[in-house]
């Protein structure tokens, strides 16, 4: 699909095609992928084209004003509820789980006429940065099949990449929207914390995670996220907050623009194509007119580690209700066992290595004689950074900050499956700005050239609390100069 999500709107909606017809051309699209990419776990043919015929038969009645997505395929990172089919969060804890009710978020796109045609894989409960953790299998990257498409939503940014579908929901809790974004050569944004209600997203990490997009552009990104931002009285967290119109005056470049470039992105883990990429987008907004401040951003280096503190503090908790009692995968005990024994063994069948290693971490840094050691000096650090952040938009004036969206291209499947930590440095430039609770974007930046193949790479912009609409106004300006996003992916089959 490589229409627009506001002309493949405007079509369904004039009835120059049918909501059911590009059903089941997404449909169709999704099922000769998969074989290659394995972004789905599931893929909803009936429901699809049921939704389908629901928006052609308001549109029928006069209703086409109020669905700006009429037919619009789309797909949800299976962490976020649908009241049909299953949200397993790639999981053998929830294999089998059917949520009673639909997110917020996802509502919202069902409301403004979108068709749902499936769930995306990701890493396990979205922990990780690869999609490596699914108990069912890792994603693979349409640039080239061999390679990860990045996490935790791999999924989705692999099926919008490849254009099966031209929007996927992910959600980002340390940049798992904007990484595999960067590596799939799409657009990715993390709103600001608060933005869009978390409802019926099963939480990893309370205060860090987010909902967002996944799109081909960045202006399918302002219309995606006209949709579904917006307060919620079923989430305490969601924010009073006017939604604007991102779309409009979206080509209107920003007048007097000044980047930050912080001085710790030309950083020597950069992979040489990553670099080049970095130095030609400031050079772009050079030539764009901006103003270029170089910036500090000290606490960079403190974020991985304080962040790993932080949300397997807090994942620790939020899992702990996977007890094998009330919901979820139930181990089978023997006689003359107890319910320690079903506790245990439930969460070791049901839970992936990762997922384990988190909650063993968390557990640690909150237990008594380590939680003023380890998590309040983390907390402390979330300030701190915040604060660094805090000081390039007031006292230097930025109006966005610049950086790579991760270290490195698409690397190969397995490549850093055994080495926690150098998967956890792929999150070196996103986790901050989640600490920050700030809004970020990834955009295409260009290509890195490993092993005879050419491999995205993904530019992140960063803007202060509540500055979306900036921030996708000066996105755009790079998008327009430099459309590397419009290069489609062609690999070789698996």
């Amino acid at each position: 699909m490589n229409d627009s999500l506001s002309s493949i709107g405007m079509a369904v909606r004039d009835r120059r095609v049918s909501a059911v017809e590009l059903a089941r051309r997404a449909l169709e699209s999704v099922r000769s992928d998969e074989p290659r990419l394995k972004a789905y776990l599931q893929v909803f043919d009936d429901e699809a084209i049921r939704q389908a015929q629901a928006v052609d038969e308001r549109i029928a009645c006069g209703e086409g004003d109020s669905l700006p997505l009429a037919g619009v395929p789309v797909a949800i990172k299976d962490n976020i509820c649908l009241s049909w089919g299953r949200t397993t969060c790639a999981s053998r804890m929830l294999e089998q789980y059917e949520s009673p009710f639909t997110a917020t978020a996802a509502q919202k796109l069902i409301d403004a006429g979108a068709i749902i045609v499936g769930k995306t894989n990701l890493d396990e409960f979205a922990m990780g940065s690869s999609t490596e953790n699914s108990a069912f299998g890792p994603s693979r990257n349409p640039w080239d099949p061999s390679r990860v498409p990045g996490g935790s939503s791999g999924g989705s940014a692999a099926t919008v990449a490849a254009r099966g579908v031209p929007l996927a929901l992910g959600s980002d809790t340390g940049g798992s929207i904007r990484q595999p974004a960067g590596l799939c050569g799409i657009v990715g944004i993390k709103p600001t914390y608060g933005r869009i209600s978390r409802y019926g997203l099963v939480a990893f990490a309370s205060s860090l995670d987010q909902i967002g997009t996944l799109t081909a552009t960045v202006e399918d990104a302002a219309l995606a996220l006209e949709v579904i931002c917006g307060p919620d009285p079923l989430d305490s967290t969601s924010a009073n907050h006017t939604v604007e119109r991102f779309s409009h005056d979206l080509d209107r470049p920003v007048t007097g623009l000044v980047i930050g470039v912080p001085r710790q992105a030309s950083n020597t883990a950069n992979h040489p194509g990553v670099a080049r990429a970095f130095e030609e987008a400031v050079k772009t907004y050079q030539k764009l007119g901006a103003r270029i401040v170089e910036i500090d951003l000290p606490m960079t280096d403190y974020g991985i580690a304080a962040y790993y503190i932080v949300a397997p503090a807090e994942a620790s908790s939020n899992l702990a209700r996977f007890d094998g009692i009330r919901y979820g995968h139930r181990a089978r005990i023997g006689a003359g066992e107890g319910l320690l024994e079903l506790y245990n063994r439930s969460r070791a069948e049901g839970f992936c290595p990762e997922v384990k290693r988190r909650i063993m971490l968390g557990t640690h840094v909150l237990s008594s004689g380590y939680y003023d050691a380890y998590y309040n000096t983390a907390l402390k650090v979330r300030r701190k950074i915040k604060a660094d952040y805090d000081a390039a938009f007031i006292a230097e004036g930025c109006h966005a900050i610049l950086m790579p969206a991760a270290p490195g291209p698409a690397f190969r499947i397995g490549e850093k499956v055994d080495d926690p930590l150098a998967m956890y440095l792929e999150d070196l430039y996103t986790v901050g700005v989640n600490l920050a609770g700030l809004p970020g974007i990834t955009v295409p930046g260009g290509f890195a050239q490993i092993d005879g193949t050419r491999l995205p790479v993904g530019m992140q912009l960063v803007g202060p609390a509540w500055s979306e609409g900036q921030l996708l106004r000066i996105a755009r300006m790079f998008e327009h100069e430099c459309p590397h996003g419009a290069e489609r992916p062609k690999p070789a089959a698996v």
